[in-house]
């Protein structure tokens, strides 16, 4: 039998005494010990490490959400194109987790759904937060966050602010774009809709990659996102719908049929209409 391997042979530092170790630095204590089941059924844990570790990715999502729009906003957009690829890939994490719930049976579920009593997905901050910094805008959405004054007015912020897109649109115009007053000085806090000016634009940026290569690149990135996003709203709806059919969510909305009206949600219209005119 060979001899153990003793991982300070290789010079691994064994002893934390003193020093900051592993799990000091990911607060593993806190981490691993949000994980309370409020019942015994054993598919509760795989319920609340899915969402948790969702509410972990969405964290990322928005700080590089936010530093893309600082970004666009400074003109340095070169670093926004990394951070738009990373969200997208987040997003990828995302779209797997489901592989993994969806491993829970109907019977499975019901075992504690009970116990949720009314919470639900559908509250979640984050997402909501997202939603906003990336154009889906709808005031009604502040609803659920009226009960914790922060958390409220942190999203009245950002309902409030330009989107992602409502940056890139400022930014095409600062680039020297004709753009009507209308995409540039309005209310923030309504949705973003297609307009021909601004479909007109990206077509001239999509005929000549080489004269406008940094926006081009950036309307790639865009869509790239969106691509991954919607695909984790389908895989959201498929998944619901295998667990718990046409039943109504735990939060109260109609489920299945509430997430298929988000599957009509565009983010970034003009990018996807813009094929159709090359």
């Amino acid at each position: 039998m060979s001899k153990p391997i003793n991982p300070a042979d290789d010079g691994a530092h064994m002893h934390f005494d003193q020093k900051m170790a592993y799990g000091d630095y990911l607060k593993l204590d806190a981490i691993l010990g949000a994980q309370v089941p409020l019942s015994d059924a054993h598919d509760e844990m795989l319920f609340i490490v899915q969402h948790q570790t969702a509410e972990l990715w969405m964290k990322l999502a928005i700080h590089e959400l936010r530093a893309a729009s600082a970004g666009l906003q400074a003109e340095d957009i070169r670093p926004c194109f990394k951070m738009f690829s990373r969200v997208a890939r987040i997003f990828t994490q995302l779209n797997s987790a489901w592989d993994v719930l969806r491993t829970m049976t109907p019977n499975e579920y019901l075992m504690f759904r009970d116990d949720l009593q009314k919470s639900s997905g559908f509250q979640s901050q984050q997402y909501r937060e997202i939603e906003f910094l990336v154009g889906n805008k709808n005031a009604t959405m502040m609803c659920p966050h009226a009960h914790i004054p922060e958390a409220h007015a942190h999203l009245q912020e950002c309902l409030d602010s330009p989107s992602i897109y409502d940056q890139v649109t400022l930014l095409l115009a600062r680039r020297g774009f004709d753009l009507p007053p209308e995409l540039l000085d309005r209310d923030w806090s309504q949705a973003h809709v297609s307009h021909p000016a601004l479909r007109e634009v990206w077509r001239q940026v999509y005929s000549d990659p080489a004269k406008y290569w940094e926006l081009y690149e950036l309307a790639e990135k865009l869509i790239d996102f969106e691509d991954y996003f919607r695909r984790w709203r389908f895989n959201h709806l498929i998944t619901v719908q295998r667990i718990i059919g046409s039943k109504r969510g735990s939060g109260g909305t109609s489920g299945v049929a509430y997430l298929d009206k988000m599957l009509n949600v565009v983010l970034f219209p003009e990018l996807w209409e813009v094929r159709a005119d090359l």
